[in-house]
Parts: structure tokens; C-alpha cells; sequence
């Protein structure tokens, strides 16, 4: 299974942000305290020397992969023809067979987050959501077994969050 390439434009944006930040203003402040503490002498037993280059170097990787990343993702928009149906970007509030509740956002992979109930789309939930309606009976595949969710709402926030 291939990873879907979308990102809201707000998570394309703090991805951006994030890249524009350690390239501009933290590798060069690193990089100048690593300079400081080259300076001083004896690199082996210096730590601000050690810590500075390993910092350099964590840096460096996230640069490159934000940098691939970015060029390949594509940034969905809302459009007002996605109303009614469950697409990318969309909040759901599902109820399960218990009478339980609970709330998603669907997202591209590089911005769920557990902790906000934002789902990747390529998770069996989203992709057991995507095109369906309010009301409808959707059943996914989970580790505990088949699990139903009715839709109750959908709605998508036009300003993000």
C-alpha cells in the first residue's frame, strides 16, 4: 500500500515553517557555537562540541527529508461539492455499536495526530469513510475484530484549525 500524498494547506504550511526555521535560524546558530567550541581546543572531551555536531547532523536529515517531502506532497483544499459526503480534510463524528461517540478529522499522513483525533487517510478507518454520508453503516477491520461506526455528522471547517 502506497502512502497518500495529501497535506491540508495548513500542514503544508507548518511543514514549511518548520523547514524555513532550521535552515535559517537554528543550523546557523548551531553552527556558530560549534565554531565557539572548536575554538576552545580539544574536541574529543568538549561537549558542547560533541552535542553541537550530533544537533548538526539531526538537523541536516530533517532539512533533506522536509525538502523531498514537500515537493512531492499535494495540498487538498475544501470545495463546497464535498458537502454531505465524507472526503480529505473532513471531520466525522461517528457513533459505534455501544452508543459511544468520538470525533475525526481525516489528514494526510504527515499531520495526524492522535492527541487532536486527526486520522491519516490511509488508515482502514478513513478509508472505510471516504465518499459516505450522514447516517450511513460503515464497517472496518480492526485488530479486536469487524467493528460498525454509524456517521452522524460531517463537517469541514472552512478556516483551519
Amino acid at each position: 500500500m502506497t502512502k497518500a500524498n495529501y497535506i491540508t494547506r495548513t500542514g503544508y504550511n507548518n511543514l514549511n515553517q518548520e523547514l524555513k526555521y532550521l535552515w535559517k535560524e537554528e543550523r546557523p546558530r548551531i553552527t556558530q557555537s560549534v565554531s565557539e567550541a572548536a575554538a576552545l581546543g580539544d574536541r574529543s572531551e568538549n561537549a558542547e562540541y560533541i552535542y553541537g555536531k550530533r544537533r548538526l547532523r539531526e538537523i541536516d536529515r530533517r532539512v533533506r527529508f522536509l525538502s523531498k517531502r514537500l515537493e512531492v506532497l499535494t495540498i487538498v483544499d475544501y470545495h463546497p461539492a464535498q458537502e454531505g459526503k465524507v472526503f480529505f480534510g473532513a471531520w466525522v463524528c461517528l457513533e459505534d455499536e455501544n452508543g459511544k461517540q468520538k470525533q475525526y478529522r481525516i489528514v494526510g499522513s504527515d499531520e495526524f495526530d492522535p492527541a487532536k483525533n486527526w486520522i491519516s487517510i490511509d488508515s482502514p478507518v478513513a478509508r472505510a469513510l471516504i465518499g459516505k454520508e450522514v447516517d450511513a453503516e460503515v464497517k472496518v477491520k480492526t485488530p479486536n475484530g469487524l467493528t460498525t461506526f454509524y456517521i452522524n455528522k460531517i463537517w469541514y471547517k472552512t478556516s483551519e484549525d
